[in-house]
């Protein structure tokens, strides 16, 4: 299962808009277009496909925790 896979699934198993996703990855201060995440949402064989990488994924991960728990009491990211 690629990261893409584990993204779109995420996405639906939660419910998130892509405004969502944004916003949670702007929790771990990770900017990312609405363009560049739509890209990642497209069939392998669309031209304007983009692979989900492995920092794109573990911020969101990160960032998840933090929209469902809230921020950790010393103030420092999940590493």
């Amino acid at each position: 299962m690629s990261n893409n896979d584990i993204l779109k699934k995420l996405r639906v198993a939660l419910q998130l808009k892509n405004t969502d996703i944004i916003e949670i990855l702007k929790l771990v201060d990770f900017k990312i277009s609405e363009s560049e995440l739509g890209a990642l949402f497209r069939k392998e064989d669309h031209p304007k496909y983009m692979d989900c990488g492995d920092q794109i994924l573990r911020n969101f991960l990160n960032g998840l925790v933090i929209h469902l728990r809230g921020p950790r009491e010393d103030g420092k990211l999940v590493e």
